[in-house]
C-alpha cells in the first residue's frame, strides 16, 4: 500500500530532521547493509572460534574445566557463523569470497589452488 502525499511529507520531515541532528549515523546506516554486517560477525566468530581451539587445546590435559569452555566457546562461535551465513545467503556468500581473493591473502589463494590439466 503506497503512502499517502501528507504521509510521504512527514517523511520527508522525519528524514531532514535526522540529517540535521545525527548526520554521523544517516551516513554509517546508509553504508551499512547486510552483508557487511554478517562478515564483520562472521569474522569476530572466527576469531572467537580459534581463541576457542587454543583454549581448548592449550588447557585440556590439565584443567578439564577450561577445556570444556574452549570447547563451549567454539560450539558458539560456530552457531554465530552459521547464522549469520545463512543471513547472507548465496549473493553475500559470493561477494565475501571475491574480497578474501581480492584482500591481503589474494596470494596464498594461488599458491594453494590446486593444479588442473590445463597446467600440465
Amino acid at each position: 500500500m503506497p503512502l499517502s502525499e501528507e504521509e510521504q511529507r512527514i517523511l520527508r520531515e522525519i528524514e531532514a530532521n535526522l540529517t540535521a541532528t545525527d548526520p554521523a549515523l544517516v551516513q554509517q546506516v546508509s553504508e551499512t547493509t547486510l552483508y557487511r554486517h554478517a562478515a564483520r560477525t562472521i569474522r569476530w566468530a572466527v576469531l572467537g572460534f580459534i581463541a576457542g581451539l587454543v583454549l581448548l587445546v592449550l588447557t585440556f590435559t590439565q584443567v578439564l574445566l577450561l577445556g570444556v569452555v574452549g570447547f563451549l566457546v567454539m560450539l558458539g562461535s560456530l552457531l554465530v557463523i552459521e547464522r549469520n551465513a545463512r543471513a547472507m545467503g548465496r549473493a553475500g556468500l559470493a561477494s565475501l569470497g571475491g574480497s578474501l581473493r581480492s584482500g591481503p591473502l589474494s596470494g596464498m589463494a594461488g599458491r594453494l589452488r590446486r593444479p588442473s590439466n590445463d597446467d600440465a
